[in-house]
């Protein structure tokens, strides 16, 4: 009788753990997949493009109640010149100071510092845009 209950003792805790196993495994069987319709929603996919757009127009908004930029504008303008002023000293300290023997690190580092130059000069425009 000890030995029989011992067996089914055995047998309900190989159940009970193969139950609590399978279910936080989050097992999907066949063509069920992870994606939901929010998910498709988020990136603006499809129907979901309204909706995203909608999102991110409302951030946009967030933000320009954030940086006041009709409020701050020769603030911001002052800060990107500033900026300016600052890559091209460095534009002309890493030319000054270019390997000879390997030319193609100072390169890459002018080239970087140009597309930041790039960058502020859109950031200028959209100041200047925002009136």
């Amino acid at each position: 009788m000890n030995k029989l209950l011992t067996n089914v003792f055995f047998i309900v805790a190989i159940c009970v753990l193969a139950y609590l196993i399978f279910n936080n495994l989050n097992f999907r069987e066949g063509m069920e997949t992870n994606t939901t319709s929010s998910d498709s929603n988020a990136k603006g996919v499809a129907g979901g493009a309204q909706s995203y757009s909608a999102a991110i127009k409302s951030m946009t908004i967030k933000n320009q109640d954030v940086l006041l930029v009709s409020k701050y504008r020769t603030d911001y303008e002052n800060t990107v010149l500033n900026l300016d002023d600052l890559i091209n000293t460095m534009m002309l300290q890493t030319t000054l100071s270019i390997d000879t023997s390997k030319p193609m690190d100072s390169l890459e580092k002018l080239v970087k510092l140009n597309s930041a130059k790039s960058a502020l000069n859109n950031v200028m425009k959209y100041i200047d845009s925002t009136s």
